[in-house]
C-alpha cells in the first residue's frame, strides 16, 4: 500500500477499466455522486477510471480535505502498472482483464454490459462470483455492491488451474460434465 507525505492516510486507489470496449453505463455509474461517497465511506482516497472508447467524460477532482481525488484517461500502455497499484479493481466483464487482476491477486467487482448480445463473459463473471473470487454486478447495483462487499470472504484464484475455467467453456458450448 503506498503512503503520502506527512501525516495523511495511506492511498487506497480503486482503478475501474473498460478495456478497450465502449462501456458508458459503468463510466456513468463510478462517476455518480452518490458512489464517490461510498468509496470515502469505506476509506478508499483515489479514483482511476480508464474509460477506453467511451463518450461518457467523468468528473476529475483533486483530492481536496477528505473529497476523493478522481482522474481519468482513455487508454494506457502501462495498465498493468494501475492495476498493481489498485486497492479494489472494477472490472467489464472481459476474460483478459478479469484474470489479470485475479492473478495479481486484487479484489475485484466485474460488472456485466448487458448491452453486449450474447453475453458469454457474465457467464464467466457470474461462475466465477458463485466461486467467491470476485464480485458480480451491473451498473445499476453497483453501489449496492460496493456498500455490501466484505472483501475478506473473497477466495483467491488458483494460478495456473485452467480445469475450472475449462470446464465451464465446455459447459457454456454444451458438452456434458465428465
Amino acid at each position: 500500500m503506498g503512503y503520502t507525505e506527512g501525516n495523511e492516510k495511506p492511498k487506497r486507489i480503486v482503478f475501474v477499466t473498460v478495456g478497450t470496449t465502449c462501456f458508458d453505463k459503468l463510466v456513468r455509474a463510478v462517476d455518480a455522486k452518490e458512489f464517490k461517497h461510498e468509496l470515502l465511506r469505506r476509506g478508499y482516497t483515489h479514483l482511476r477510471i480508464q474509460i477506453g472508447r467511451g463518450t461518457y467524460t467523468p468528473t476529475k477532482s483533486v483530492r481536496e480535505d477528505g473529497s476523493l481525488d478522481v482522474d481519468y484517461f482513455t487508454f494506457s500502455s502501462s495498465i498493468a502498472d494501475h492495476l498493481r497499484s489498485a486497492s479494489l479493481v472494477i472490472s467489464h466483464a472481459g476474460s483478459g482483464s478479469i484474470f489479470e487482476a485475479l492473478r495479481l491477486g486484487k479484489p475485484l467487482i466485474v460488472v456485466v454490459n448487458e448491452d453486449l448480445m450474447d453475453n458469454h463473459q457474465s457467464e464467466l463473471a457470474e461462475e466465477l462470483a458463485e466461486r467467491k473470487h470476485l464480485y458480480c454486478a451491473h451498473p445499476q447495483t453497483l453501489n449496492r455492491t460496493i456498500a455490501d462487499m466484505n472483501l475478506e470472504s473473497l477466495l483467491p484464484y488458483p494460478p495456473g488451474d485452467a480445469t475450472p475455467v475449462a470446464e465451464l467453456i465446455n459447459r457454456f458450448l454444451g458438452y456434458p460434465d465428465d
